[in-house]
């Protein structure tokens, strides 16, 4: 099987300014990720093109996404719902990397969140800590395009959200300190893509979703933290 992907990620210098656009110069330290693939890690790629990029200071890991999307839509406005049942950019981290007390956060067009943090993977009769909200956490959307107008035809959409480190080691049940260099965590990055219809004049989801992910899992199953990549700071 492929080793896993690595991302290294680089320290800034200054915050940026979360608008959602990802656009601030801060964020010009950041690499992209290599482009998402299917979950299953084969056969025909993805239908639209998503990348991410991560950076970190003293307070906050930052995490952007990039999402072309010709349609953007969603319906979810009500915080902590299943956003996995639509469109959606999600994020998975486990600090220390035991495939234990990991930490998992999503978000849809409209910037609805839901976060949780699993004891360990569901079919290892793992529980849910739902919800885990972080106090400090910082999440911001923008679209490029319109939301549920299947008329005329979008860009895509992009996140940018700022994770307290004081926060996430409540959760993760380790330490509120800044990684070292050279400290490495395990991560995945998937996006929910769901086929739709358009009936009178509004978007009507299909009835299966692709799963699109920067580390392949070679399963049909994001709780399988062995296949996640490596954060390295």
């Amino acid at each position: 099987m492929p080793d896993l992907p690595v991302y290294d990620c680089p320290r800034t210098t200054s915050a940026p300014n979360l608008d959602g656009t990802l656009t601030d110069p801060a964020w010009e330290v950041a690499p992209w990720t290599t482009d998402f693939v299917q979950i299953l890690g084969e056969g025909p790629g993805p239908r639209f093109r998503t990348q991410a990029k991560l950076m970190y200071d003293d307070q906050y890991l930052y995490v952007g996404g990039k999402l072309e999307e010709p349609h953007v839509w969603t319906t979810m406005t009500e915080h902590n719902s299943r956003l996995y049942f639509e469109n959606n950019f999600e994020v998975f981290l486990d600090p220390d990397g035991d495939g234990a007390n990991y930490y998992e956060f999503e978000i849809n067009p409209l910037g609805t969140i839901w976060e949780l943090t699993l004891t360990k993977p569901y079919d290892e009769g793992g529980e849910a800590i739902d919800p885990t909200n972080l106090p400090g956490l910082r999440t911001a959307i923008h679209v490029d395009g319109t939301v549920n107008d299947p008329s005329d035809t979008d860009t895509g959409w992009t996140v940018e959200l700022a994770i307290p480190w004081a926060d996430l080691a409540v959760p993760t049940k380790g330490q509120p300190t800044v990684p070292a260099k050279g400290d490495e965590w395990r991560m995945n990055l998937m996006r929910c893509q769901w086929p739709h219809d358009v009936v009178d004049g509004e978007y009507v989801k299909g009835a299966e979703s692709e799963f699109w992910v920067w580390s392949p899992q070679y399963v049909a199953n994001m709780h399988y933290p062995p296949r996640w990549g490596v954060l390295r700071f």
